[in-house]
C-alpha cells in the first residue's frame, strides 16, 4: 500500500519549533484575534486546570468513539513538543487517557492532549502539571481494540486540524493555525499587543480612547455622520 493511503502516517512537516515557542509566549485569545477570529476550538474544549497552557505542533488522531488503541499507536510516534490531537466525536461515554498515558507523554516530553472526549484521573493529571484539554471526564476506561487513523486531517471541536499545524492552548481555550499560516499569525500578535499595551497605558493615566467605537456605530448606521457618543 502507497504509504499516503496508509491508516498510519509516520512522517508529516511540523510547525517549526521555534515558532511554537514564539506563539506559547502570547494568549490564545491574542492568536485567534489576529487569525481573523478563526480556529478556535468549540468551548466544550476546556483544560482540567485553569493554569494549563501549551504550543506546538499537532500530532493528529481519529478515533472510534470510546476506543483508544490509536492514541497508544500516536505515543510511540511522537516527538518531543508535540501535541496530540484526538477526534473522538465528543463521546462522553468513556475515557480515552488517564493518569498511566499522560505519564507516557511526560516521559515522552510532549506538549499536550488535546481531546474531543473524555478523559480521567483528573486529580493526579493536575497534579502532574501536563496540559490535558478535553470536552468532559467520565470514570469509565476506553476499549483498545478499533482501528483509526493517526496523522490525518481531522475535526476537533468544530475546526478542521492537519499534522503539524500549530496548536495553542491555554485558560481561554484552544486555537489552531494551520502551519502555512504561522509565520504570519505570529507576525501579527506582536503589532496587536503592542496597540494593547499603548491603549492599557493610557487608562493607567486616565485617558480612554474610543474613538473607533462612534466610527463602528456610525458605519452600522447606529449613529448619524455628526453624531458622536
Amino acid at each position: 500500500m502507497n504509504d499516503d493511503l496508509k491508516p498510519i502516517r509516520r512522517e508529516f512537516t511540523r510547525v517549526p519549533a521555534e515558532l511554537a515557542e514564539q506563539a506559547a509566549r502570547y494568549g490564545s485569545s491574542l492568536i485567534a484575534d489576529v487569525a481573523g477570529r478563526r480556529g478556535a476550538l468549540n468551548g466544550r474544549i476546556q483544560p482540567l486546570a485553569r493554569s494549563m497552557k501549551f504550543a506546538g505542533p499537532a500530532l493528529t488522531v481519529e478515533v472510534r468513539p470510546g476506543d483508544n488503541l490509536m492514541i497508544h499507536a500516536a505515543l510511540a510516534l511522537a516527538r518531543p513538543g508535540d501535541v496530540i490531537v484526538v477526534d473522538g466525536g465528543a463521546y462522553l461515554g468513556a475515557a480515552l487517557t488517564g493518569f498511566l498515558m499522560v505519564s507516557q507523554a511526560r516521559t515522552s516530553q510532549l506538549a499536550a492532549f488535546v481531546i474531543d472526549g473524555a478523559v480521567r484521573d483528573v486529580e493526579e493529571t493536575c497534579s502532574s502539571g501536563f496540559p490535558v484539554f478535553a470536552a468532559g471526564t467520565n470514570p469509565n476506561g476506553p476499549t483498545k481494540a478499533i482501528g483509526g487513523k493517526v496523522n490525518w486531517p481531522i475535526s476537533v471541536g468544530n475546526v478542521a486540524v492537519n499534522p503539524g499545524d500549530l496548536i495553542i492552548g491555554d485558560a481561554d481555550g484552544v486555537v489552531v493555525v494551520p502551519r502555512q499560516k504561522t509565520d504570519e499569525v505570529v507576525a501579527a500578535v506582536q503589532a496587536k499587543l503592542e496597540l494593547e499595551q499603548q491603549f492599557l497605558a493610557g487608562l493607567a493615566q486616565g485617558k480612554v480612547n474610543n474613538a473607533w467605537v462612534t466610527n463602528a456605530l456610525r458605519a452600522a448606521a447606529m449613529l448619524g455622520a455628526d453624531e458622536s457618543l
